[in-house]
């Protein structure tokens, strides 16, 4: 199950974002499923029209399936997914 604590070790693809931050101002507000991930972009189906986002310059509110939602900066997302779901996080207290 997805939980805040362990969403970056967790697939994104079918989760609900909106993008709330964004350099490119066009794309702030835009809301809806992720469709595809790749190293540097996330794709959402916004409306009836795939929109891509670029991560490193966005910040995300994403909804996990139990109705939590988490804002992420996209810095943290950048990289190739399948890398980022194998990656153990370092704990720091």
């Amino acid at each position: 199950m997805i939980d805040a604590e362990s969403f970056l070790q967790h697939e994104l693809i079918g989760l609900e974002t909106k993008v709330v931050r964004s350099s490119n101002r066009s794309q702030i507000g835009i809301r809806g499923k992720i469709l595809d991930e790749t190293q540097k972009t996330l794709t959402v189906l916004h409306g009836n029209k795939e929109k891509r986002i670029v991560k490193e310059t966005s910040t995300f509110l994403f909804t996990l399936p139990d109705k939590t939602i988490i804002e992420v900066d996209g810095k943290v997302l950048v990289g190739r997914p399948e890398d980022r779901v194998k990656k153990t996080l370092r704990r720091r207290w």
